[in-house]
């Protein structure tokens, strides 16, 4: 049911207002107050009212948040000072999808522990139901103000900057209101929220940022910053146009973040670029599985100053645990105030790195019979999320998707005819095992 990132389905078939329902009474039962909130898709409206219910006729209070992104909804339950934070949303998912996301108060989705309770208790409908006169209130506040003002306290900027921000339809107006309040010269695109997304599809990649890239690039923009619908996202084009790669921008901000002896923690996708660059400042790396409830996990552990995931997740554990695209676009804009991108990247020596997705009817017997391959055929194998097989000068790994019908594929060397040697080797790995 709960995927690394919360549930995610189609609306109406796996997404449903009983759902929401049974979410709400399973959280309700040890919760005295939750913070809800949700992203411009319109199914979100009554997903809140069924989830809401649930809550309410468990005796728990509700703090609705309304229209937010999912890390206002993250910081603004311990700000509410409550036991749980809900977010309304499938973040970088097509229109047709929505999703809920536990958030615990410091900021952590739930772990597995706690969405393995909150499973349980879903299964066998348990419930704790109170009279009429002892259901919960729901009160209505606005946390983005506050979300704003927390932005503009964590950075500081040399001078104001020229800054394009796609804010994809979704919930992620507060960078705009953020940056404005920094002193930034700021053009939107795609700002009204509209849960259908007729800008771009919402996953902020290259090739649905093209007009962002464009713009920044043929204007005087110092700066374009993208996000998904829900802005736990947040993706970076510098001024002369160009899309950084997620591996870049988790070794700009590891850098930025972390001094010689602490940790910044990353996925097992992660490129071998990150590490290289940032062993290079002394600071050292740590993998986890992919998902940001991991990474977060990670980045509570003492001496690990940041975290990230090349698909955009940023989290600085001082501020929140919860990925703060917000926070991330803020810090890109004062690193590009101090020194521009462009040149920040070019520090950086990359690898070529390969990646697809593959369809798939069971990933989970498929993984099974990859893990049954590799375990007879390498020696070096981490089993630590999917298949990561160590060639010595490359890698492949070979992982479900933790919220969609796939199995996901990278491969990385430090040479191109090795990296695309090694991307056919899992290609074939995992073409043998889905037969």
């Amino acid at each position: 049911m709960f995927g690394t990132s919360g549930i995610r389905g189609p609306v109406g078939d796996e997404v449903t207002a009983d759902l929401a329902l049974a979410v709400g009474r399973a959280v309700g039962i040890d919760a005295e107050r939750v913070v809800v909130g949700r992203d411009p898709r319109e199914s979100g409206a009554f997903l809140t009212d069924a989830l809401t219910a649930g809550l309410r006729e468990s005796g728990t209070d509700v703090v609705d948040l309304g229209l937010a992104a999912t890390p206002t909804v993250g910081r603004a339950v311990a700000w509410e000072s409550a036991d749980a934070g809900v977010s309304i949303t499938a973040s970088h998912n097509p229109p047709q999808d929505n999703g809920i996301k536990l958030w615990q108060p410091s900021g952590q989705a739930y772990d597995a522990d706690l969405r393995e309770r909150v499973e349980d208790r879903i299964r066998t409908a348990e419930a704790d139901l109170v009279a009429w006169d002892a259901v919960g209130e729901r009160t209505t506040v606005d946390a983005t103000p506050r979300h704003r003002d927390a932005l503009v306290d964590a950075v500081d900027l040399a001078e104001p900057l020229s800054v394009v921000v796609d804010v994809g339809n979704g919930a992620g107006g507060v960078t705009v209101d953020a940056l404005t309040a920094l002193g930034c010269e700021v053009e939107t695109l795609n700002a009204q929220p509209d849960g259908s997304f007729p800008g771009r599809p919402s996953e902020p990649t290259a090739e649905n940022c093209q007009s962002l890239a464009s713009l920044v690039g043929n204007t005087d923009a110092d700066l374009g910053i993208a996000h998904d619908g829900d802005a736990d996202r947040m993706r970076a084009v510098t001024a002369d146009g160009d899309f950084l790669s997620g591996d870049v921008l988790l070794a700009l901000f590891g850098r930025a973040a972390a001094d010689a002896g602490e940790t910044v923690a990353v996925p097992v996708d992660t490129s071998l670029a990150v590490a290289d660059y940032l062993a290079e400042a002394g600071i050292e790396t740590t993998r986890t599985p992919v998902g940001d409830v991991y990474v977060a996990a990670a980045a509570s552990e003492p001496g690990v100053a940041f975290g990230g995931e090349p698909s955009g997740a940023w989290i600085w554990p001082t501020e929140t645990l919860c990925p703060d695209g917000p926070l991330a676009a803020c810090k890109i804009a004062a690193m590009a105030g101090e020194r521009p991108l462009a040149d920040r990247a070019a520090d950086i020596e990359t690898y070529p790195i390969r990646r697809t997705s593959v369809d798939v009817a069971d990933k989970a017997a498929v993984m099974e019979r990859v893990r049954e391959r590799v375990a007879d055929k390498y020696d070096s194998v981490s089993t630590l999320d999917g298949v990561r097989v160590d060639r010595g000068d490359a890698w492949f790994l070979v992982r479900a998707s933790g919220t969609q019908p796939l199995v996901r594929v990278t491969a990385e060397a430090r040479e191109e005819d090795r990296a695309a040697a090694v991307f056919e080797e899992a290609q074939t790995l995992l073409s043998k095992a889905t037969v």
